[in-house]
């Protein structure tokens, strides 16, 4: 099966690596989706602990080549402790979204999230030939936003009552987006980040 993103592991030069999801991660997710109660916030869509198996069936639900790839992120020491994806994939305008990243509490205010945006970055601007790369949080989701904005994305708006949530809710989503001619100064600027992380 051929498309836009095929199936590939990314590994960083020091903080982690990026496996395809599968199946086989479920018992992993679990744990790691325990990890500092990420589920229960109510404006991401990350695993929540005792329902990862609904989640990880949901996003195996879009994995496809023209349509979207989600990774599971390895630590250094080899332990699972969160997830990314290509989503929205638009191969003939040579675009995609970078989103549903969340990790367990273990990984956060590391080089975890830093590596694994120049790895996903880099393999869309330089394998994918991608001309922008998008990124979506909910508007309420001020923690996603900044780090978003520290990656060097630039706002491009919001779209008002763009999503229904299970709850009734309506999601405005804020979108930012990375262009080809931005991304030797956003990848600069990770370099820069990940080499002040010990």
């Amino acid at each position: 099966m051929s498309g836009f993103v095929e199936q590939v592991t990314l590994t960083g030069d020091r903080w982690v690596t990026l496996e395809p999801l599968t199946r086989e991660h479920l018992p992993e997710i679990e744990a790691a989706a325990a990890d500092g109660e990420l589920g229960a916030l109510w404006f991401t869509a990350a695993p929540k602990a005792g329902a990862a198996a609904d989640w990880v069936e949901a996003r195996l639900g879009v994995q496809h080549p023209d349509t979207g790839l989600t990774f599971v992120v390895r630590g250094r020491d080899g332990a699972l402790v969160g997830s990314s994806s290509y989503l929205n994939v638009d191969g003939p305008n040579r675009r995609l979204e970078i989103g549903n990243t969340w990790y367990g509490a273990a990984a956060r205010r590391t080089g975890v999230n830093s590596e694994t945006k120049l790895l996903m970055l880099g393999h869309a601007f330089d394998e994918l030939g991608c001309v922008a790369v998008e990124f979506r949080t909910h508007f309420f989701n001020s923690t996603s936003r900044a780090g978003i904005e520290r990656l060097g994305a630039k706002l491009d708006g919001v779209l008002r009552s763009q999503q229904i949530l299970p709850d009734g809710s309506r999601r405005d989503t804020v979108v930012y987006s990375i262009l080809d001619i931005e991304w030797p100064a956003v990848r600069n600027n990770l370099r820069y980040r990940l080499s002040r992380h010990s």
